[in-house]
């Protein structure tokens, strides 16, 4: 290959980066609410970090491999400790929230997690191969790969959820849902939702001062098992007592779910607005660990609405991510069901075929 020809494939390979992040753009700016977002960006740091790797062969510059080196071995470093830190990092987190939450299977996930990270370490140590026929622990061997797979999901899930915590929704709504929260004995708005509903005010006053006209506040929440006023009516009362005029708010009060809130919402803002959802400008507000699956929700219910987040305490974040993600994984089991499928499928083919070469050749 001549010199022209390896400097137009060189200068090729350093735009790769600009065009995975042109992709990323054009599908973040199209609709945050898609887990492919996560993939493209992905992709653009993988493209960037191999940029960054052929950068340092060709400057063969001794300052500039040290730098590199020295960099390589610190990311590398720390997640080769968080590796194995995991264990110890689930089980205090585990220890804080079982102090100062219910002891809840909601509440226990990082358990559970730790658990089955030192269950999957014993059975690596033991000899447990000697015991089971050998096309069984073919199949066994898959398990990495499917729990590579999982992590990447995760990762990927991860990805979405910080990038969405930059979404920045302009000072000019027309309705803001707030969505609800359990109730504290009944009929008391809970800490958790109170920020929900602080972070909506705090929104509410400041696009009223910039631009002179409030959003609608549209409170949604009905009335569970053990609560003696649908969480709306509380929200909506709670709102009012800290000096929103309740012109200016909406109650909806029929919701189970976070996909209803969003349904049911829609129908509340068409009735009062008199014209369809995608005629007006509609945010959402949760906790920031639930924003991205809400947005999924919303995308599902036809609501053309982002969400913004109120903060959450840190050691109650691992838990709701967590939980987070599997209502995730649910929403998606199908696609994920075929993966691990295929995955399994692949392995008992090779396994099958093993077998088979195995017997000719001892005949």
């Amino acid at each position: 290959m001549n010199s022209n020809a390896t400097d137009i494939v060189i200068m090729t390979i350093y735009a790769l980066p600009l065009v995975g992040l042109t992709i990323f753009l054009g599908s973040w700016f199209t609709e945050k609410r898609r887990l492919i977002n996560g993939v493209w960006f992905n992709l653009f740091l993988l493209l960037l970090a191999a940029d960054a790797v052929l950068f340092v062969f060709q400057t063969r510059n001794s300052i500039v491999t040290g730098i590199a080196v020295l960099l390589a071995v610190v990311v590398f470093g720390l997640i080769f400790l968080l590796f194995f830190s995991m264990v110890f990092l689930l089980l205090w987190n585990a220890r804080i929230v079982w102090k100062r939450e219910a002891h809840t299977l909601a509440n226990s996930l990082t358990l559970l997690l730790a658990i089955g990270w030192i269950v999957l370490w014993v059975i690596n140590l033991l000899p447990t191969a000697k015991f089971l026929p050998q096309w069984l622990n073919q199949i066994l061997a898959i398990l990495p790969l499917i729990i590579f797979y999982l992590l990447a999901s995760f990762y990927n899930y991860l990805t979405n959820l910080v990038l969405y915590q930059f979404n920045r929704p302009r000072l000019n709504q027309d309705y803001i849902i707030v969505l609800g929260a359990g109730l504290l004995n009944g009929n008391q708005v809970s800490p958790l939702l109170a920020q929900r509903i602080q972070r909506a005010i705090a929104f509410y006053h400041k696009q009223k001062a910039k631009i002179g006209r409030a959003p609608k506040l549209v409170f949604s929440g009905g009335r569970g098992g053990d609560e003696t006023i649908a969480e709306g009516l509380a929200m909506q009362d709670y709102a009012v007592a800290h000096g929103v005029p309740r012109t200016d708010t909406l109650a909806e009060t029929a919701s189970k779910t976070t996909f209803e809130n969003m349904k049911f919402s829609k129908a509340v803002i068409v009735k009062d607005s008199g014209q369809t959802s995608s005629q007006s400008h509609i945010i959402f507000v949760s906790n920031n660990y639930h924003t991205f699956r809400a947005g999924l929700y919303a995308r599902m219910a036809g609501l053309p609405a982002n969400g913004i987040g109120s903060k959450t305490s840190k050691y109650f974040l691992p838990n709701a991510i967590i939980r987070e993600y599997l209502a995730i994984f649910a929403m998606k089991k199908k696609q994920h069901l075929w993966v691990i499928g295929l995955i399994f499928g692949f392995d008992i083919i090779a396994t099958i075929g093993a077998q088979i070469i195995q017997i000719i050749v001892n005949r």
